[in-house]
């Protein structure tokens, strides 16, 4: 992989700007991938639902197709990975590279890992980086930490758009369908996809989805293959990789120019001298100095400071290095550049290292069959879940649907509304007690408080309205004279609202007792 032949500026992103940079990369590199898409997908369309029409089961050869996507998405998976460092390829190469492309890791995406929301960014650590075992799945770790949050909502809404864009292809039929004619129309649609559909239909809908399918997923992938991409940048530093090589391009050509001019350059005579002279010659003129000139035992090294720098950097590099000392003291004795910390803290006497034992390996290989069922067994069980209701849909789609279905009531006819004449009998009394004895007390004490209540306002010489409610009742018997009267009146309304409203009806005897005492306050009894 050449880093300097990226078709994409590669620098940290963020992941919605990543996911963004993958949908372009597929706009861009459309033909490319929607071709043998088609090529590949189209014959498996054909074959399945041949098969499954067939077996009368078309609603098989939709969930095949469905199941069968992460084989599909290695199409385009190779063609942006090719396109982002080089050309995209034709169609014809990239089907032929399929089966150059490995196998690894397929037989787990079509089975317990099928459901994952992480396949997107999961997909081309297994198929690119050509790792296998221990090392591939914490190199997967590795990317996928920190973008789990991102590929679940793009494989959320990607689902959300398949379903949007499947309802829009099967309502696309309805805007053929006359104005006056749409509601007759929309209602024979839906029992026609609902009430055994036909083949003809069960087909169309296999055709819808594979369209849906077909149009988002390569986005999908392609947001996926962004975010992975993003995350390679930020961990292997691919930015800074770049800045470099192009800082060396850029400083190659001076520095080449610079070496051919000094090879060019006439050599002084002097320079014929051989260093180890020059160095002896130096150390000879330095033993005639005067003796102020020795340096003190502070600076004893410097013979072997100046033989080494005579030896590096020439003639010139011989002057007094005292000042050259000095300030590479005070850069020392600088409290910026001192990297030096100190750290207190608290530490036991006898301190104990912690013994370390190596598990067996029977046991390292269990615990790694434990990781595995504990990571994928619940996706396993989901998908196992899903295909039995799916299997048993027929046995008990049907009870669903009656559960909707409107219960008959089971409320006897005396709770049924009560609808009395007009005028009470004259003889309220003893209708209201044949009433109660033929086993309908409710219609008896509905009588018993109608005639309460015009009693009542005849006495009280008060006017209700229609439908007055029980509490307007009560205030208004307010306004009976004696206290007797308002108390039996009560009472009445008391009865009424707890058998009308809870159901709770008094027996035999506190019906007699309610009777006789309204038959003698409101004169019924004469």
């Amino acid at each position: 992989m050449r880093l300097d032949r990226a078709r994409v500026e590669l620098r940290p992103r963020s992941a919605w700007e990543a996911m963004e940079l993958g949908t372009a990369l597929v706009r861009r590199h459309a033909r490319a991938i929607w071709r043998p898409w088609a090529i590949a997908t189209l014959p498996l369309f054909a074959l399945l639902n041949a098969a499954a029409w067939t077996i009368d089961a078309l609603w098989l050869a939709a969930l095949a197709m469905w199941w069968l996507l992460p084989l599909f998405d290695r199409i385009v998976l190779l063609v942006l990975s090719r396109a982002v460092f080089g050309q995209a390829p034709g169609a014809r190469e990239v089907l032929a590279a399929q089966w150059r492309l490995g196998w690894r890791g397929t037989g787990a995406r079509l089975a317990w890992a099928r459901p994952s929301p992480w396949r997107s960014i999961a997909m081309p650590v297994e198929l690119l980086e050509g790792l296998d075992g221990d090392a591939l799945r914490q190199r997967r770790n590795v990317v996928v930490d920190g973008i789990q949050g991102h590929a679940f909502l793009l494989t959320l809404v990607s689902q959300l758009f398949v379903v949007a864009l499947l309802v829009s292809l099967l309502s696309l039929v309805l805007m053929f369908v006359p104005a006056e004619l749409l509601s007759e129309s929309a209602r024979a649609m839906w029992s026609l996809v609902t009430d055994a559909p036909p083949r003809w239909a069960q087909l169309g809908f296999n055709l819808a989805l594979w369209l849906a399918l077909s149009t988002i997923e390569p986005f999908v992938v392609g947001a996926g293959f962004g975010l992975y991409l993003s995350r390679r940048v930020r961990i292997e530093a691919w930015d800074i990789e770049l800045a470099l090589r192009r800082m060396r391009a850029r400083l190659a050509a001076p520095v080449a120019c610079v070496l051919a001019a000094a090879l060019l350059l006439p050599v002084p005579a002097r320079a014929q001298a051989s260093p180890a002279q020059r160095i002896e010659a130096e150390r000879e003129r330095r033993a005639h100095l005067p003796p102020k000139s020795v340096p003190d035992e502070r600076s004893a090294p410097a013979d072997t400071d100046a033989d080494t720098l005579a030896r590096v950097f020439g003639e010139s590099a011989l002057a007094d290095t005292r000042p050259f000392r000095q300030a590479v003291r005070r850069a020392h004795e600088d409290p910026l550049l001192d990297r030096s910390r100190l750290v207190r803290s608290w530490e036991p006497r006898n301190r104990r290292e912690p013994q370390q034992r190596e598990l067996p390996p029977w046991l390292l290989a269990a615990g790694r069959v434990v990781a595995i069922v504990a990571e994928y067994g619940l996706w396993l069980l989901l998908g196992i879940a899903v295909l039995v209701a799916a299997l048993t849909a027929r046995r008990w789609w049907p009870w669903m649907r009656g559960l909707a279905a409107p219960r008959a009531s089971a409320t006897p006819v005396e709770h049924a509304a009560v609808v009395e004449p007009d005028t009470l009998p004259d003889d309220l009394t003893g209708h209201v007690r044949r009433l109660w004895r033929e086993g309908r007390p409710r219609r008896a004490l509905a009588l018993l408080y109608r005639g309460s209540v015009e009693a009542m306002a005849a006495r009280a010489g008060v006017h209700l309205v229609p439908g007055a409610t029980e509490a307007e009742c009560l205030r208004a018997s307010r306004r009976l004279p004696e206290a007797d009267d308002r108390d039996a009146f009560a009472r009445v309304v008391r009865v009424w609202q707890h058998a009308a409203y809870a159901r709770r009806l008094p027996d035999d005897a506190a019906f007699e007792s309610l009777l006789d005492a309204l038959s003698r306050r409101f004169g019924w009894a004469r």
